[in-house]
C-alpha cells in the first residue's frame, strides 16, 4: 500500500510540475514583448495602439508592449534584464542608447531570446533591425509632396536642422537629385541651396522670412526636421504668401492640425509608430517560426511588404513605411 501511495504521489507531482512549467507562458503561446523608449511619450502611446491591435488579431500569440515611465537608458536596460529573467520568446526594442542596451541584448540572445530592433541600425546584438525606409527613399517622398504642392515648377530650397546632421542631409541630398530627374521644371536656389533651423521652430520661421524677402521668386522650402515645415508655414502665413509659397517635410499630426486644415501646409510626411510596432512583431514571429529571412521580406504590414537589406548589412531591413499627413487624415493618428 505504501508503495502504491508513493507511486500515486510521484505521478501527481510530475503532472503538477508540468502544469506549473506550462503556466510560464499562456497556453504555450510565443511571448513577444515590445519595449519602447518609454510608455508616456505620445509617439510610443501610438505604437502601443498598433501592438494592441496586432495582439487582438493574433490571439495565438501572447503579445504586449511594456515600457518605462520615462526615457532613461538605465531603466530600459533593467526592463530588458527583467524580461530575460522572465524567459520571454522575443524582445522588440526601440533603443534609448545603443551602447548601454547592446550588451544587455547580448544576454538575451545568449538565452535564446529573439531580438528585433527598430531605429537601432547600429546595434550589434540583434537578430534584425527594422527601419521604416531608406534615407534616399524618404528624401524622394518628401520631394514628391513638395512638387505636388508647387505644381511641379518653381524655385525652391532645402532646410535641415544642421549641416552636420546625417539623416537630414541625406534626405535633402536625395530629394535634390530626384528633383532633377523627376521634376525638371523645379529649380534649386543656387545662392542658398541649404539653410539650417537648428531643430527650432522660431529659427525656421526667421530663416524662411529672410529667404522669401531676399528671393521674391522663391516658391518652396523643403523641411527635414519636424520643426522646419511648421516654422516655414508661420512665415508663409504672416507674409501673405498662402497658395503662393509652399512647404512640406517631417511633422507631427496633432501639433500641425490647424496648419493643415487651414491650407497653409498642404501635407506633411512621417512614418506611423503603430505600424512600425506591428512590423517588429511580425518579423519576430517569422524568426521564431524559423522562416528564412531573405529580401524582399513581406511582413504583411502596410509599408513593410517588400523590405530589403541595407547595402552592406545582413541585419538591417528597410521598408517603404512613409506616410502623407493632410487635412483629411490628420485627426486619425491620435498623436
Amino acid at each position: 500500500m505504501k508503495k502504491l501511495i508513493a507511486l500515486l504521489l510521484a505521478v501527481v507531482m510530475v503532472f503538477g510540475l508540468a502544469a506549473c512549467s506550462g503556466s510560464a507562458k499562456k497556453d504555450d503561446k510565443f511571448e513577444i514583448v515590445v519595449v519602447p523608449k518609454d510608455s508616456s511619450n505620445p509617439w510610443f502611446v501610438r505604437m502601443k495602439t498598433g501592438v494592441d491591435e496586432y495582439a487582438a488579431a493574433h490571439t495565438e500569440l501572447n503579445v504586449y508592449q511594456k515600457g518605462t515611465d520615462q526615457i532613461d537608458a538605465t531603466l530600459q536596460a533593467q526592463l530588458v534584464e527583467d524580461l530575460i529573467a522572465q524567459g520571454v520568446d522575443a524582445i522588440c526594442v526601440v533603443p534609448v542608447d545603443i551602447q548601454s542596451i547592446d550588451p544587455v541584448l547580448k544576454k538575451a540572445r545568449d538565452k535564446g531570446i529573439i531580438v528585433i530592433a527598430h531605429e537601432g541600425s547600429a546595434l550589434t546584438n540583434v537578430d534584425y533591425d527594422i527601419e521604416a525606409f531608406s534615407n534616399a527613399g524618404y528624401g524622394q517622398f518628401i520631394m514628391d509632396n513638395l512638387a505636388e504642392a508647387m505644381g511641379g515648377e518653381g524655385l525652391y530650397t532645402t532646410m535641415v536642422a544642421d549641416l552636420t546632421n546625417g539623416s537630414h542631409n541625406e534626405w535633402a541630398d536625395a530629394a535634390v537629385a530626384y528633383q532633377k530627374e523627376a521634376y525638371p521644371n523645379m529649380t534649386l536656389l543656387e545662392d542658398m541651396p541649404r539653410v539650417e533651423s537648428h531643430d527650432n521652430g522660431d529659427t525656421a520661421y526667421n530663416v524662411a522670412k529672410e529667404c522669401f524677402k531676399a528671393y521674391p521668386d522663391l516658391k518652396g522650402i523643403m523641411g527635414t526636421s519636424s520643426f522646419d515645415a511648421p516654422g516655414v508655414a508661420r512665415a508663409i502665413q504672416e507674409m501673405g504668401l498662402v497658395d503662393k509659397a509652399f512647404t512640406t517635410g517631417t511633422g507631427m499630426p496633432a501639433d500641425n492640425a490647424e496648419l493643415l486644415k487651414s491650407g497653409v501646409i498642404k501635407s506633411l510626411t512621417l512614418w506611423d509608430p503603430a505600424i512600425a510596432g506591428q512590423a517588429m512583431i511580425a518579423l519576430a514571429v517569422k524568426v521564431l517560426n524559423k522562416e528564412t529571412i531573405s529580401g524582399p521580406v513581406d511582413l504583411g504590414v502596410e509599408g513593410y511588404t517588400a523590405m530589403d537589406f541595407r547595402a552592406g548589412s545582413s541585419t538591417v531591413l528597410e521598408g517603404q513605411g512613409w506616410i502623407t499627413i493632410n487635412a483629411e487624415n490628420v485627426d486619425s493618428f491620435g498623436f
